[in-house]
């Protein structure tokens, strides 16, 4: 057997035996854990507990934990950005997997179950505004997996490939496919697609407002692409790196989100607001 690794500790930083951005005690977070970027969102979903045990902020960092019958959930913020998901999902990852006293990963690990709640642009002129879509995997245009052990399938390597050529990209992309028992609960109830995460909401996305995206032709270009698991549908910032990090640290991950937003038909709703809340009562009714 191999010696026991200590974690030092200017790697998982704690404070008070809380781990230092979620600002969380293990026992404080739920194993079905709903994720949102948006803190205002996290009171949104948790007026649906019928108890809440636990309201923890840190940043832009919010955690609710509570039930809905005997259903304990947490709902927790990101912020927006795949650099915020890589450390929410450490940091939660550590808050089962680590003992914090010892330093030490435990040798039996907790699989936790995330379902991000999100909204999106739509890509495709025939998918409605407000629809609610699942995202089957996600091509991620951010560097994330660079700086890590990421090792691609087949599949990703023709998805990557194709769009690095396609966008005349410096670095590939990486490509990650959504929980299959989690997608399974909602893909009879909601829009089914290939969602791109970007590293950025204007050029990254293809939006111009005084300054000119270098990939003038991005969104018709990904509009067309297909993938074997089907043409991409959406454009957003987390999705990739939540799959990516699902998949590196043994989660169940699924992503959800209300297309508010039409590139298609350059369109954007009249009741956001609406949507999300449709979004968060069709997970809590699947879930819960």
């Amino acid at each position: 057997m191999g010696e026991i690794r200590i974690i030092p500790e200017s790697e998982l930083i704690l404070v008070n035996d809380r781990v230092y951005h979620l600002n969380l005690h293990p026992e404080q977070v739920a194993e079905t854990i709903i994720v949102v970027g948006d803190p205002d969102r996290v009171p949104m979903v948790s007026a649906h507990f019928d108890k809440i045990d636990f309201q923890v902020g840190s940043r832009e960092l919010v955690t609710h934990t509570g039930w809905i019958g005997s259903k304990r959930l947490s709902v927790i913020s990101s912020g927006m950005g795949t650099d915020n998901v890589e450390l929410l999902m450490t940091e939660l990852d550590a808050l089962f997997n680590v003992d914090l006293t010892t330093r030490t990963v435990k040798k039996d690990l907790t699989k936790l179950e995330i379902i991000r709640i999100g909204t999106s642009g739509c890509l495709q002129a025939d998918i409605p505004l407000d629809a609610l879509l699942v995202s089957k995997a996600a091509l991620g245009l951010d560097t994330l997996m660079h700086f890590y052990k990421w090792t691609p399938d087949q599949l990703s390597d023709e998805v990557t490939t194709r769009v690095q050529e396609e966008l005349r990209l410096s670095y590939e992309p990486y490509f990650a496919e959504a929980s299959q028992s989690l997608l399974a609960q909602f893909s009879d109830k909601v829009w089914e697609g290939v969602t791109i995460t970007c590293p950025g909401f204007y050029a990254p996305q293809g939006r111009a407002v005084r300054l000119q995206p270098r990939i003038g032709d991005m969104l018709d270009t990904l509009a067309t692409t297909t993938t074997p698991l089907g043409r991409f549908t959406n454009f957003e910032m987390e999705t990739a790196g939540y799959y990516a990090m699902g998949r590196l640290l043994g989660h169940e991950m699924l992503s959800l989100n209300a297309l508010i937003a039409n590139r298609g038909t350059k369109e954007f709703s009249e009741t956001p607001a609406k949507a999300v809340d449709h979004l968060i009562q069709t997970v809590l009714g699947v879930i819960a």
